[in-house]
């Protein structure tokens, strides 16, 4: 599925499901936008492949310039977990981060969807700062919670993971 840039605002990407052959572009992607962790371009693939009913690719000129990744959980299928969100140089402060998540929660994969999660360190500005400004588009705050943390999860070779849940509504979803 295709979301073909604004015609009036040329200078947004289009959105669209990843297909297979991606995933060595989102890799890079990744590896260029830190301090996301990187994953193994296998991982990537299979990601593009196996879960692209609930990823979304965001291209500009023929060049990938975001990627997020996500999943309804298994055994929570009112919840979609987000697991990285990537946005290129080229294409930051559009509003990019937030335009591809609404997307993901437009589908018909997500219709049971009540609630978005992900996890952050402490120190990733960026990402707290879209998750913020997701949770102000849905109308709602954001519940945070360390989850993985860095001694007991990581041993001590990664920063804690803070859990932030953020309540959605259909109604929200498709307005915003």
């Amino acid at each position: 599925m295709q979301h073909p840039a604004h015609p009036m605002r040329p200078d947004l990407p289009s959105l669209r499901k990843p297909v297979a052959k991606d995933g060595a572009e989102i890799w890079k992607l990744v590896r260029a936008c830190r301090p996301l962790d990187e994953n193994s371009m296998y991982c990537n693939l299979l990601q593009c492949d196996h879960f692209s009913d609930t990823c979304v690719v965001a291209e500009l000129a023929g060049d990938v310039v975001g990627w997020v990744s996500a999943y309804v959980m298994p055994n929570e299928p009112d919840t979609l977990f987000v697991w990285q969100v990537a946005v290129s140089d080229a294409a930051r402060g559009r509003g990019l981060g937030a335009l591809m998540l609404q997307s993901i929660l437009n589908r018909p994969q997500c219709k049971d969807v009540t609630r978005v999660q992900t996890t952050i360190t402490a120190d990733n500005e960026a990402s707290w700062a879209l998750f913020r400004k997701f949770g102000r588009l849905m109308g709602t705050d954001l519940d945070v919670t360390a989850y993985y943390t860095q001694a007991l999860h990581f041993q001590e070779r990664h920063k804690t993971e803070h859990l932030v849940t953020i309540p959605v509504s259909r109604q929200a979803a498709l307005a915003a």
